[in-house]
């Protein structure tokens, strides 16, 4: 005959394992990080769409404790045009006031800078990506880790080193490592366990000109990953890329062009998260008129929206885009005109519970920024059509998630729901525990 004593002895085990696991559920979903659900984005177990802007300069500005007025105003600004997600440069590799003036020494002023962006940021509601290194040369870039690497004595052929030398990998990790572990001066908690950061990007428009076959930043992207990863469990990652696609599929990028990048294979690293498109069909695309670039552009995010949704089955966020004035034949409607085809494109897979989460024009400024001024940029302040189109689409766009809350209040609160199937769940067991008793001391087996 059994012995029914082990068998009661763990029933408060059981009971005690499903308990913690229903309140490890209820803070998951209320820890104010941003998560991911299939292939959508979720905040507090709701879903996730939102518009947003990119501001590199924030970190910057804010190292001089006399200008972050503007970096208060810019947050400011953004949420008033319901614009929730901010993308900025968590970089500045060698030259004046870098943040890494060489491999490993930081510049206090300009980490206090940071910790100040992501205070601000988070007082105000705001979602910030952060980027950590740059393709190009400004800033420093691939182009300074490798130098950095020549003067240890490497030799090294070109910037495209940096995908492939052991020694400027061990750089990059190094200040991943410095940049999640960094202790915010303000707030006391440390970045990697700070939910006003979305989301962690490997490098800003990631190409390998040497290596179109992309094996190179696929494996570059690969090891990173898990390397971040390993690190940080909290934060979402995305690669930084720009949308291209591989050599298969080239006939999808502007001009036929191959940049060693692949948006397909390159996200469905499994650490990463979700997907990255940039869309500058006035660069892309500059001999043609705007028609043309236009009539690109509705397809390029078409094909994105659609190879996130069938292929990498995971979210996709529109992270660059714009139009700038000093194209020749440029007019303000043109810009109007490119920005409309952007959200009108993303609500239209939004409001279906798409992949599509949101794009983030480039650039924001607040007004005294005439020295980052690029033709992009656009600042909330100054009355124009395009800041009124902004507004109109990011509100809309919050109308989608909104529409998803009214269903959810229409129904048990999810905390309550959760407590109610762990109330029935227990109930089960203390039922069948007593069935279990009863049976047993009618065989008289049990006194």
């Amino acid at each position: 005959m059994t012995n029914l004593y082990p068998i009661l002895f763990l029933f408060p085990f059981f009971l005690l394992i499903q308990q913690q696991w229903c309140l490890q559920q209820l803070a998951y979903m209320d820890d104010g990080f941003v998560h991911i659900n299939g292939a959508h984005f979720t905040l507090n177990g709701e879903p996730f769409y939102a518009n947003g802007f990119n501001a590199y300069w924030l970190m910057e500005v804010a190292s001089n404790p006399s200008q972050r007025p503007k970096v208060t105003s810019a947050f400011r600004e953004a949420i008033k045009s319901s614009l929730l997600i901010g993308r900025t440069w968590a970089f500045s590799d060698g030259g004046p006031n870098a943040l890494q003036s060489s491999p490993g020494v930081y510049n206090e002023n300009m980490f206090q800078g940071l910790d100040f962006v992501i205070h601000e940021a988070g007082r105000f509601g705001v979602k910030l990506i952060l980027s950590l290194v740059n393709n190009f040369n400004d800033y420093g870039g691939k182009e300074q880790y490798v130098q950095w690497a020549k003067e240890r004595g490497q030799q090294l052929q070109n910037e495209d080193s940096f995908f492939t030398n052991p020694m400027v990998k061990s750089f990059f990790k190094d200040h991943v490592k410095t940049v999640l572990t960094r202790r915010n001066t303000i707030t006391g908690v440390m970045y990697k366990d700070d939910p006003t950061i979305m989301a962690w990007e490997l490098m800003n428009e990631p190409r390998c000109p040497s290596d179109i076959s992309g094996a190179t930043i696929q494996n570059w992207t690969l090891e990173m990953a898990c390397y971040l990863k390993s690190m940080d469990g909290n934060h979402l990652l995305e690669v930084g890329l720009e949308g291209f696609y591989g050599a298969s599929s080239s006939q999808k990028n502007p001009n036929n062009s191959t940049y060693g990048a692949d948006f397909i294979a390159n996200n469905q690293i499994p650490e990463v998260d979700f997907a990255t498109v940039h869309s500058y069909p006035d660069q892309w695309l500059s001999n043609q008129d705007n028609a043309a670039q236009l009539d690109f552009l509705q397809q390029w995010i078409h094909d994105h929206i659609e190879d996130a949704q069938s292929i990498l089955k995971k979210p996709v966020l529109f992270t660059e885009f714009g139009k700038s004035w000093k194209h020749p034949g440029y007019n303000v409607s043109q810009k109007d005109q490119l920005y409309h085809v952007v959200y009108s494109s993303i609500y239209r897979s939004a409001r279906t519970n798409g992949v599509a989460v949101g794009a983030l024009f480039w650039q924001q400024l607040v007004q005294g920024m005439d020295s980052y001024k690029d033709g992009y940029e656009v600042i909330l302040t100054e009355p124009s059509s395009t800041v009124s189109l902004i507004s109109r689409q990011s509100k809309k766009l919050s109308v989608t998630h909104k529409r998803f809350l009214i269903k959810k209040r229409t129904q048990a609160p999810r905390a309550k729901r959760l407590m109610q199937t762990n109330w029935i769940r227990n109930g089960l067991q203390i039922h069948a525990h007593d069935e279990i008793i009863k049976l047993y001391k009618q065989r008289g087996d049990m006194n």
